[in-house]
């Protein structure tokens, strides 16, 4: 089963430096729900001050794990 995972994702510079903020903003069983959730929110405070391309739809599947390789952490040493 696929599902469809909204986000809010947007670069914010604060105290601990520059970051991005991640907003869940819920998942969806079809492209097209979470699509209309982009329609119902882009208006609303806080989402309406910044881009549509905040909104990011990922697509996964239900009992289906990500990262199955592990990961790495590369750091920039200037």
């Amino acid at each position: 089963m696929k599902l469809y995972i909204l986000w809010h994702v947007h670069a914010l510079v604060d105290d601990y430096g520059e970051h991005d903020e991640e907003k869940l903003i819920g998942v969806y069983s079809s492209s097209e729900k979470a699509k209309e959730a982009i329609q119902s929110h882009k208006n609303l405070e806080g989402f309406r001050d910044l881009p549509l391309t905040c909104f990011e739809i990922h697509e996964t599947e239900l009992d289906r794990s990500s990262w199955n390789d592990g990961f790495t952490t590369v750091r920039y040493v200037g």
